[in-house]
């Protein structure tokens, strides 16, 4: 056996275990994240009378801010890029998706299916959360591959 044999089982579990500190601290940023986009969607939607539309565009923006601000700080230790304004701009594209993603579920749950605006956000969190993490994690915030 080699060395590289025997070390491999260790190395994964090391990885793995890195995987999960990371899941779970994006987890938490995502919850600070989510409460202003939450509450800056329903300042605009009810206090402003912006289209529900048009707040959860804006709101889900500001989040996104405070969190890749937080992600950089509190819970990626690998990066990839080393300008930050282009390392910026790649996790608000990558983003985009999410808020694609969002702004779907709201039009259909609001008025295909009858849903107010504030529980069809919480219910596209879910998928928001699991693309952009995904997205995120692999474009953004691992290790280069290895040229063999």
């Amino acid at each position: 056996m080699t060395f590289e044999t025997l070390a491999a089982p260790r190395l994964a579990l090391q990885r793995a275990g890195e995987l999960v500190r990371e899941s779970w601290r994006y987890f938490l940023v995502s919850i600070v994240a989510l409460g202003v986009d939450y509450g800056l969607l329903l300042a605009l939607t009810e206090i402003a009378h912006l289209h529900y539309l048009a707040s959860s565009a804006i709101s889900y923006t500001a989040g996104g801010v405070v969190h890749y601000l937080l992600s950089v700080t509190l819970v990626f230790r690998n990066r990839r890029l080393s300008d930050r304004w282009v390392e910026f701009a790649a996790f608000f594209g990558l983003g985009l998706l999410g808020l694609a993603a969002t702004q779907a579920v709201l039009k259909v749950s609001v008025e295909g299916l009858g849903m107010s605006y504030a529980t069809a956000k919480l219910g596209a969190v879910g998928a928001s959360f699991a693309l952009n993490f995904v997205a995120r994690k692999a474009l953004l915030f691992s290790k280069a591959p290895v040229a063999l």
